[in-house]
C-alpha cells in the first residue's frame, strides 16, 4: 500500500525544558515517585496553547516540504488531551492559519498513538484519490489544574509540544514501505474510570491514570505478554510490507514512556538497542502525547543521523489498546 507515498518534512515546535531538579525545586515533582522513569527533563510551554504549537510547527513543516497551501487536500490533527477550548475544532484552526483552504480538516483521538493513526489514515486517503500531499499535526500541552505532568501516570511524565509531517505522493525525503495498526478493545478499560462523567473532569481532577484495573483482571505477566504481542503484530505486518527484517532496521523511533515501560515493551522484548533509538532525546522532552513518532523523526533529521538506503521504523501505542508502526525507508539526505 505504501508504493508512492513519501515523507516530505517532519517537524517538531518543543517550548523549553523543565529539568527534573528544576521541578522538584519547585514543588511539582517527588523524586521518589520519578526516578524510575529515567527522564532527566521535560518540554513545558508557559503560555502557548496546543493548537498554536501545531501551527508553528505546520509552517515550519510546510516550508521544508516546499509546498504551498493549494497543495494540500487533507488536515489530520491528532491530540490526547484538552486543546483549549471546549466543543470547538482544533483542526480548523490550524487549517486557517496554515493558508487556509477548502480540503477537509479533521481531529482524531486516539491518545498516545493518535499521529501515527492519523498517518495511516493519511496515506489511504491520498492513495484513494490520487491526491498529492497531506498535512498530519500533532500537539498537546499537559498542565494542570487538569493533568498533573508529573503525577497523573506513574510510569510516564508528560511534555508539551507541536509537531507536524507532511505527506506526499510527489517526492519526499523518506520513503513509506510499511504501515500496519493492530487494535485490542479488550484492553480499553484500563484508561477509565468506574463511571462515567456529565462534563469534563467531573469524575476528578487532576486525571489519575494510576488505575491497575487490569493488573487485577489479568496479571502483569499476562498483560505484558498482551501488549508485546498487538505491538509484536504491528511490527511484523509493517516489516513484511516493506521486505525488510526487523533486526536490519537502522533506526527505531519509540514512544517517549519512561524507562520502566521502555525496558518492558521494547528494549527486552524485541531486542532493540536503545542506542539505535530515540530514547536518549526522549527522556530529555518527556512523553508528547500523540507527537512522539513525528517529533522524534524530525529529531533525527536535525542530528544527521539519517543517511540514504537507511531504514526507520516508527513505533506507536495508545491507550485503547492500539499499535501502529511505520518504516521508512530514506531516499535522499533531508
Amino acid at each position: 500500500m505504501s508504493d508512492g507515498l513519501y515523507i516530505a518534512a517532519a517537524s517538531s515546535w518543543l517550548p523549553e525544558r523543565m529539568t527534573l531538579d528544576e521541578a522538584e525545586r519547585a514543588g511539582l515533582a517527588d523524586r521518589a515517585r520519578v526516578w524510575n522513569t529515567g527522564i532527566e527533563s521535560v518540554c513545558v510551554s508557559a503560555d502557548k496553547s496546543a493548537p498554536e504549537m501545531a501551527v508553528l510547527a505546520a509552517r515550519a513543516a510546510l516550508e521544508r516540504a516546499g509546498s504551498e497551501p493549494e497543495d494540500l487536500r487533507l488536515l489530520l490533527h491528532a491530540c490526547a488531551y484538552h486543546q483549549g477550548h471546549d466543543m470547538w475544532p482544533p483542526a480548523s484552526y490550524i487549517q486557517r492559519f496554515t493558508g487556509g483552504g477548502s480540503y477537509p480538516a479533521i481531529e482524531v483521538r486516539q491518545m498516545s498513538n493518535g499521529g501515527m493513526i492519523a498517518l495511516e489514515l493519511a496515506a489511504s486517503y491520498l492513495k484513494a484519490g490520487d491526491r498529492p500531499a497531506a498535512l498530519v499535526t500533532t500537539a498537546d500541552r499537559f498542565c494542570l489544574p487538569g493533568f498533573d505532568r508529573w503525577r497523573s501516570d506513574p510510569s510516564t511524565i508528560c511534555g508539551d509540544g507541536g509537531t507536524a509531517v507532511v505527506l506526499s505522493t510527489r517526492t519526499g525525503f523518506a520513503r513509506l514501505r510499511g504501515l500496519v495498526t493492530v487494535s485490542d478493545s479488550g484492553l480499553e478499560h484500563g484508561s477509565r474510570g468506574e463511571r462515567f462523567g456529565d462534563a469534563p473532569l467531573a469524575t476528578g481532577s487532576p486525571v489519575d491514570l494510576n488505575s491497575d484495573s487490569l493488573v487485577r483482571e489479568l496479571g502483569v505477566e499476562a498483560l505484558l505478554k498482551r501488549i508485546e504481542a498487538g505491538q509484536r503484530e504491528a511490527f511484523e505486518g509493517a516489516c513484511a510490507q516493506a521486505d525488510v527484517k526487523f533486526s536490519d532496521i537502522d533506526w527505531y523511533v519509540l514512544p517517549n514512556l519512561g524507562r520502566t515501560r521502555m525496558r518492558a515493551q521494547y528494549f527486552d522484548p524485541f531486542g532493540i538497542d536503545p542506542q539505535r533509538s530515540t530514547w536518549s532525546w526522549g527522556r530529555q522532552v518527556g512523553h508528547l502525547g500523540a507527537g512522539d513518532q513525528f517529533a522524534g523523526l524530525a529529531h533525527l533529521v536535525s542530528e544527521g543521523a539519517l543517511e540514504p538506503g537507511q531504514t526507520c521504523l516508527l513505533a506507536g501505542v495508545g491507550a485503547g489498546f492500539t499499535w501502529t508502526a511505520g518504516i521508512v525507508e530514506i531516499t535522499a539526505k533531508p
